[in-house]
């Protein structure tokens, strides 16, 4: 796919300044096309294949970007754990990472995006409906409203962080013998708070108008700084090489965005930030009273990494570094299935934006089948394959087959909470499309987490790690049942009950697979060769279980692959 347009300047007819975000689907129009006066659907116009080709296109590029960050994540967590292992200098950088992790998901995944989308949306449907003020160019006054204003804040909030580093880290893992390294590392990465956020309003802007490649290689630019000051720097700062290469990274995030921003998005003149009543019309989905319920939210999800730290904190040097490998890798699956939803946010947006809720329901409910049958895929291959995969992937240097066998116990146990990751995920989106201020994914979001705490505190001395990683998978999973059943009657509505059926008939194949894979894998005592079996093993259980099952969503994939063979021939 090929990002096209350009921005426009003020007073730009509304029928030109409508060229960057074409591709996606034009206010007013339902799924089947646009509507006639008369309110019928005129398929034959082709705005419904248009639009699902490019979700398609928009999907795979996504999709192959998201597969190399993934990968050089993988390097990069090998590179940390061929030269510090799991120890006191990797438990000390996994603190100081938790500051970028939070602010990767506040600023950049969930936080940034659940607000500016569903704002640049709103911009965009104003502009192409001629709904402008004075001539101005409503996305040009939502830029010169936000980005001054969140450019000073972030900048605030990163010196404040530095300053702060030891209270910081004395609350996060506040049983660490020597804190210093730790505060040392969490000073290096301070500076995400400003580029992480910067980062992510550069990445909702793009969605909204239909570009969706740079966005998806930030995470690219991001494992490549960090391995490349890794491998430099290593044997002269320690692991300080792997916390400056946060930072440098996250400044090749913005650098990756800045050019095609520069091209699709029309940026004022720079100006002191405004407040009060002008900046409120140019921004009206930016206000406290939506800002607080995301926040909060969002800040309540990444707390339960923080509950685990806190908790992991209190046992044998390494425990950290296992959960953050067991997490990192068992959550691969999760990250590709919520791809899905990154691509068709802004229509669903853009669909509440014009009231279409009906078309809404229909995009929501088909991301839903979509995202839980690639995830409960990959819980199957973890479940039945977590030692091959830990022992291909790290064990080498300092991580020795005893790191092997706890980190790949935790992983299994974090398989089981996957699905309840990626509904959170995928169900949150919705709530947040309409711009309207509403607190209960907070809530939910609020009860999971009083879930985990709880679970820890209970299973954590008895179980170690993987009651830690326990309470995780029954904190997430009972998020993401409130939010699925609170989105039907607060905001689309979504048939609730058909979709857990169709969901449970998926997590049903996923079981089958993954017990056919924990069974077989020892069967072939080379790992790599395990692994290999497995991936074509656990599919194929999968597939023919979900098929015996009658799964909506295996029915159709297996249909358009038989029609694309007889097309073929």
């Amino acid at each position: 796919m090929s990002d096209t347009g350009t921005g426009t300047e003020a007073g730009a007819r509304p029928a030109d300044a409508t060229a960057g975000p074409s591709l996606l689907p034009a206010p007013g129009s339902g799924p089947e096309g646009p509507r006639s006066p008369g309110g019928s659907p005129e398929t034959e116009s082709g705005e419904a294949p248009r639009l699902g080709a490019f979700l398609a296109r928009a999907a795979a590029g996504t999709a192959v970007l998201t597969v190399l960050a993934a990968v050089l994540g993988l390097v990069r967590d090998q590179a940390i754990a061929r030269y510090f292992g799991a120890s006191d200098a990797s438990d000390a950088f996994l603190i100081a990472w938790t500051v970028p992790e939070m602010a990767a998901t506040l600023l950049i995944e969930d936080g940034m995006a659940l607000l500016l989308v569903p704002a640049f949306s709103l911009a965009l449907t104003r502009r192409a409906s001629g709904d402008t003020e004075g001539g101005a160019d409503p996305v040009r006054e939502l830029v010169a409203a936000t980005l001054p204003r969140l450019f000073l804040l972030l900048s605030g909030g990163a010196a404040l962080l530095i300053a702060g580093a030891p209270w910081v880290v004395g609350v996060l893992a506040p049983g660490l013998a020597d804190p210093r390294l730790a505060v040392d590392c969490t000073r290096l990465t301070a500076v995400t708070v400003l580029t992480f956020g910067i980062t992510g309003y550069f990445s909702a802007a793009l969605r909204a108008h239909g570009s969706f490649l740079p966005p998806a290689g930030v995470y690219v630019a991001y494992n490549l700084g960090i391995i490349g000051m890794t491998l430099a720097l290593h044997a002269a700062w320690g692991v300080r090489a792997a916390a400056a290469g946060v930072a440098v990274g996250s400044a090749l995030m913005i650098l990756t965005q800045l050019p095609m921003l520069l091209r699709l998005v029309p940026l004022a003149r720079p100006r002191l930030p405004r407040f009060g009543r002008r900046a409120a019309r140019s921004a009206p989905l930016l206000g406290i009273a939506v800002l607080a319920p995301v926040v909060v939210f969002v800040v309540s999800r990444q707390s339960q990494v923080l509950v685990e730290r806190f908790l992991a904190s209190t046992l044998p040097a390494g425990a950290i570094s296992h959960l953050n490998y067991a997490q990192k890798v068992a959550q691969m699956p999760m990250v590709l299935s919520l791809m899905i939803c990154t691509v068709t946010f802004p229509v669903v947006a853009q669909a509440m934006a014009a009231g279409e809720h009906e078309k809404a329901r229909r995009r929501v409910e088909r991301d839903l089948g979509l995202a839980g049958m690639v995830v409960l895929l990959g819980t199957a291959v973890v479940l039945g394959h977590a030692p091959q995969i830990v022992e291909v992937l790290f064990q080498r240097g300092a991580f020795d087959a005893a790191d092997t066998s706890s980190t790949a116990q935790v992983m299994r146990v974090y398989a089981l909470g996957l699905l309840g990751h990626c509904l959170v995920g995928a169900l949150s989106r919705p709530f947040f499309s309409s711009g309207r201020p509403t607190w209960f994914p907070a809530f939910a979001m609020g009860t999971g987490l009083l879930v985990t705490m709880g679970a820890g505190y209970a299973l954590t001395y008895r179980f170690g790690v993987d009651g830690i990683a326990t309470a995780n998978a029954i904190g997430i999973s009972s998020t993401a049942l409130l939010l699925l059943m609170g989105l039907g009657t607060r905001v689309v509505p979504i048939r609730a009950r058909d979709v857990a059926l169709s969901l449970g008939r998926l997590a049903g194949a996923s079981l089958a697979a993954g017990a056919a894979g924990w069974a077989c894998a020892p069967l072939v005592p080379d790992p790599v060769l395990s692994l290999a079996a497995g991936c074509l093993l656990v599919p194929a259980v999968f597939f023919l279980t979900g098929l015996a099952l009658r799964s909506p969503e295996v029915l159709s994939l297996l249909a358009l692959i038989r029609r694309r063979f007889l097309d073929g021939r």
